[in-house]
């Protein structure tokens, strides 16, 4: 099924490119807000984060389709020792913005694999009570409903619809996806990457809520798109999307992670398989990526001073 996907360069406060309800799926992992290696500075203050998950809620609100699901991936972030509560705060903003809170699956990280440092070696160094700081290796993947899905639309489908959008039994047991902890391995941190420099979320964690939530010709929203990985799921997923990305400097990124083959007017793009990519470059887009990274070096710098 060929499909269609608009990326826009903007501010997701304001989603005036997206219908009403015309959305049937959310799936974003926000800016971890102000964390060090990530995004140092972003946010002048975590009340500005805040606003900015509420403005994102509203909007959502409108855009999502009745029913329909709004899937965050995230958690709680700890800056110079003051840990902030990510995930209970965005669970409180949207239920205040009228969402049902439907679930929590717990994403967990190979066990080897600690991003910026192992926190328990404190207490390794003083082996004394009081000193104990767990290594994290699990995110959130925080899942919100709007109203009540009408399960009797579904005799309205095309029966072709509804066949190739049936969840494969054999990978739902295998891989487990029938519990709240979903064990999955993350992007790596490897040099020349093609995220370099971004927080991206592997595949695999787009690919399951998009066949859980979705049938197949259905649409698709990132409000944070990032590399373009939730883009890139949907549409080899068959399924049409809508991305906004406030940095400009992930451009080419976004595009060359979606494959782009040719381009057939300004601003109009087809993959190989002829599925068609539009980009909208707004006013309120910025460039980001340089100065993050400046400041990103800058606190690797002073890491590697204090030890």
């Amino acid at each position: 099924m060929r499909t269609r996907h608009k990326i826009v360069f903007g501010d997701c406060r304001c989603m005036r490119e997206v219908g009403d309800e015309s959305v049937h799926l959310m799936v974003t992992s926000p800016p971890y807000y102000n964390a060090p290696f990530d995004y140092p500075g972003l946010f002048r203050d975590y009340q500005e984060y805040l606003d900015l998950i509420r403005s994102l809620a509203r909007e959502l609100k409108r855009v999502l389709v009745q029913g329909r699901v709004a899937c965050f991936v995230t958690q709680d972030v700890r800056i110079e020792g003051k840990l902030y509560p990510i995930c209970s705060d965005i669970i409180r903003i949207m239920v205040e913005e009228g969402f049902q809170y439907r679930d929590k699956i717990i994403w967990r990280k190979p066990e080897g694999y600690i991003r910026i440092s192992r926190r328990s070696g404190v207490l390794i160094q003083h082996q004394l009570p009081m000193y104990f700081y767990p290594d994290n290796i699990f995110e959130e993947i925080l899942i919100f409903q709007k109203g009540e899905f009408d399960y009797s639309i579904l005799k309205k489908f095309d029966d072709k619809v509804l066949q190739d959008s049936r969840i494969n039994i054999d990978e739902f047991n295998r891989e487990k996806w029938y519990l709240s902890v979903w064990d999955i391995t993350n992007v790596l941190p490897l040099k020349g990457r093609l995220e370099e420099g971004v927080a991206a979320f592997p595949e695999e964690i787009p690919r399951r809520l998009i066949k859980l939530f979705t049938f197949v010709g259905e649409t698709v929203l990132d409000p944070f798109v990032g590399s373009g990985t939730t883009i890139k799921v949907a549409k080899e997923l068959g399924r049409n999307s809508y991305g906004y990305e406030i940095d400009l400097e992930l451009k080419q990124t976004i595009l060359q992670k979606v494959g782009i083959a040719q381009k057939i007017e300004e601003n109009k793009y087809l993959t190989l398989t002829g599925d068609e990519i539009e980009i909208v470059i707004r006013d309120d887009a910025k460039r980001l990526r340089t100065f993050l990274q400046k400041r990103v070096e800058g606190q690797r710098s002073v890491t590697r001073k204090t030890k």
